[in-house]
């Protein structure tokens, strides 16, 4: 689990005032830290080409070209210019090694983009978009220095962003290259070092958001051989009018360690290893409701039961309700039906894609208001959030992008709750595992269905 940060200036500027750093020698260590990637992954003698901006991200470019002259064949092009104090510094530096900027992009083994670093506010100009466009069409290996260029402070191409397939984000990482719109932009995600520890570095801003990852994965397994199947808790799933949902939810949910799963509801030939009944069957120590319940009624013990509350009743009135009395809820919408819950609890009439624009932004205004549940809101980087604290999965991937993955995930939260687990364990765990099954499935990436999710379930392992 990493910390993340909205900025890193003031990490920056501790730095510099705690311990006697100057800006000057963070962009030395920043430039280092691309020359050593670089060193590493590539032989000496290859083409390396770096756009550079005319702010301190194109000076730390210039840097990184001095930086690998003589071993590495260097060719700098400034395309709009040199602006910065710090950036005419550089190019001084490198001017005086022999180093001459070039007229035109060219051929290369590796493409570094320092165009545009993490203050872009508005929209690319025409210059800055053709060259951008030139980069993302050339061949060979892109690094982003910081972030890629063209994406702003809240993780939105303006309106086009530098397609990297590694991005180093300097001494800590900001929150923007987790959002939805940058998965296709950022690649693998390493943190430069800027002369002092990464812990060192964090350690004066507290973090805003936190990254998940495979490591963070707790699965249900069981320990004590004295048990039985009530020691795993029973998971009640509710069926609606597309029964389908509910019964891969229950499927998802067996799989996953509860030692008993209902459907209730009427639902036709349900798979044997499932039971089944019209009411929610005593004993029960978790609930999941929604998934294609369509017009049919939400139980009553969805208001005292540990619940996870997925599609369709997050559109109802009674979600109000439901947020005030129940203090174990995990909400699992996908970004329309997020948008549709904002306008039910009154908080604001936005759209899906106003949602995508501000992930982060609305799931804080949620857990502002709602501080007790725990909201799952799904994508390409699924969000985490209780109150303050929110968490970013990163595992996540196209191939999940199909009817009934959804319904799997709820499922999957549902078994833990039922199983013992805090709301937003369950929803931070289920969450990865969810990822990780789909991530061992060996099929194309557009042929994942939520059956397969299923069975990869029992197979995965730490």
């Amino acid at each position: 689990m990493q910390p993340l940060f909205l900025e890193v200036s003031t990490l920056d500027s501790a730095a510099v005032e705690l311990f006697g750093m100057s800006h000057e020698l963070l962009m030395e260590n920043a430039a280092r830290s691309l020359a050593e990637l670089i060193r590493a992954r590539f032989r000496a003698g290859s083409v390396v080409r770096i756009v550079s901006g005319p702010g301190n991200n194109g000076a730390d470019g210039i840097a990184l070209a001095r930086m690998l002259w003589g071993d590495y064949r260097v060719r700098l092009w400034l395309p709009l210019g040199c602006a910065s104090d710090l950036a005419k510094l550089q190019l001084r530096r490198a001017q005086a090694l022999g180093i001459e900027g070039v007229e035109k992009l060219g051929q290369g083994d590796v493409l570094v983009d320092a165009l545009f670093g993490s203050g872009l506010s508005r929209d690319l100009g025409l210059d800055s978009l053709e060259v951008i466009r030139e980069m993302n069409e050339a061949r060979g290996y892109k690094i982003a220095c910081d972030v890629p260029s063209g994406i702003d402070s809240k993780g939105n191409p303006r309106p086009i962003a530098f397609k990297a397939d590694l991005t180093c984000a300097m001494g800590a990482i900001r929150e923007a290259l987790l959002s939805d719109s940058t998965k296709e932009f950022v690649g693998e995600l390493v943190v430069g070092n800027l002369g002092i520890s990464q812990r060192l570095y964090e350690q004066n801003q507290p973090p805003s958001a936190y990254l998940l990852g495979r490591e963070d994965v707790r699965l249900p397994w069981r320990v004590r051989e004295d048990s039985h199947k009530g020691s795993y808790g029973h998971l009640a799933v509710v069926a609606g009018e597309r029964e389908g949902a509910a019964v891969l939810a229950a499927l998802a949910g067996l799989h996953f360690g509860a030692g008993l799963v209902s459907l209730v509801g009427e639902v036709k030939n349900p798979p044997y290893e499932l039971m089944q009944g019209v009411s929610v069957p005593k004993g029960a120590s978790a609930l999941a409701c929604g998934m294609g319940l369509g017009e049919r009624e939400c139980p009553k013990e969805a208001w005292e039961l540990p619940s996870v509350l997925d599609a369709d009743i997050l559109g109802r009135e009674e979600i109000l309700s439901l947020l005030e009395k129940n203090p174990s809820l995990v909400l699992t919408p996908h970004p329309k039906e997020f948008a549709n819950l904002l306008g039910v609890l009154g908080i604001a009439q936005v759209s899906a894609l106003e949602v995508q624009k501000d992930r982060m932004g609305w799931a804080r205004i949620f857990g502002e208001r709602y501080p007790r549940a725990v909201l799952l809101l799904k994508g390409a980087n699924p969000i985490i959030l209780q109150g303050e604290r929110l968490y970013i999965n990163p595992l996540g991937g196209a191939m999940l992008a199909k009817g009934g993955s959804g319904d799997v995930l709820g499922g999957i939260i549902a078994s833990l709750l039922a199983q013992g687990r805090s709301p937003l364990e369950s929803a931070i765990e289920g969450s990865l595992a969810h990822t990780l099954a789909a991530s061992r499935v060996e099929k194309a990436n557009y042929a994942l269905t939520p059956l397969d999710l299923i069975q990869a379930l029992g197979k995965l392992s730490l």
